[in-house]
């Protein structure tokens, strides 16, 4: 009876696991958790290492995708946004046009959600904002190629038309920057009675229109000239001076009173 108990122990001992300890007495030490794999680290260390880099050397120490990485690392804080940030290098082919793209336009790119897309157009509010910071309650005449640039940031990446209008006091400061209309991808509608009523509104002795062409082409067409001369030949008895007005396209732009059209 002995023999028999002690070989059906040893049996369900072996079949559970819970036989004799190895040899020595001692059992073996439980399995370490698994370490933290090596490729997770460099992703980590990659960060780090490019938000040292931008900080020490500037934008010019990071290539273009770089610089979307930077943008993506708060916004998508579990994933290598590496292969995002050159996808939309691929798909824009320029970071400009990746800040100026829609957000509905962004998220078509793998990884991209509304964070993320947000996190991109914040970025172009920004540089928009700091252009404009630089041109407003200062004459234009002195920092004229500072408010082209501020109108080239704002309109020159946008598919459908719109219309701005600067308005300058008598020193000719800019006092007010307005969006008064957004139209199709080739017309704005514009109504000089509307545009004469807001300078007066402001106090505006001198105006300056600015519209864009989605086109990326400046030049202007009969319909925008015959449209500054209604503006101007009905600010004048106002004592209201149309002194430009000025198409951006993407890289360029046109001065109407350069051309010869005011």
């Amino acid at each position: 009876m002995g023999d028999a108990g002690d070989d059906r122990n040893d049996a369900v001992a072996d079949m559970f696991g819970h036989g004799p300890p190895a040899s020595g007495g001692l059992a073996e030490e439980p399995a370490s958790p698994p370490a933290p794999a090596a490729k997770d680290n460099h992703k980590h260390g990659h960060r780090e290492r490019l938000r040292d880099r931008f900080l020490k050397g500037g934008a010019e120490s990071v290539a273009d995708y770089e610089l979307l990485e930077l943008m993506l690392f708060a916004a998508i804080p579990r994933r290598d946004v590496k292969p995002i940030a050159k996808e939309l290098l691929k798909r824009f082919k320029t970071v400009g046009n990746v800040v100026t793209a829609r957000p509905e336009e962004l998220m078509q790119v793998d990884g991209i959600k509304l964070a993320a897309a947000t996190a991109l157009k914040s970025a172009e509010a920004v540089a928009v904002r700091m252009l404009r910071d630089q041109v407003m309650d200062r004459p234009v005449i002195s920092s004229w190629d500072s408010l082209i640039d501020y109108c080239t940031a704002s309109m020159a990446y946008r598919d459908t038309e719109q219309f701005r209008i600067l308005f300058l006091d008598r020193r000719n400061r800019l006092i007010a920057d307005e969006l008064q209309q957004k139209g199709t991808v080739d017309h704005t509608p514009v109504y000089p009675r509307e545009v004469l009523k807001r300078a007066l509104e402001v106090q505006a002795s001198a105006l300056i229109l600015v519209h864009n062409h989605p086109s990326g082409d400046p030049t202007p067409s009969q319909a925008d000239i015959q449209m500054t001369r209604t503006i101007r030949d009905a600010a004048r008895p106002l004592g209201v001076t149309l002194h430009d007005h000025v198409i951006v396209g993407r890289g360029s732009y046109t001065s109407l009173k350069a051309q010869g059209f005011i």
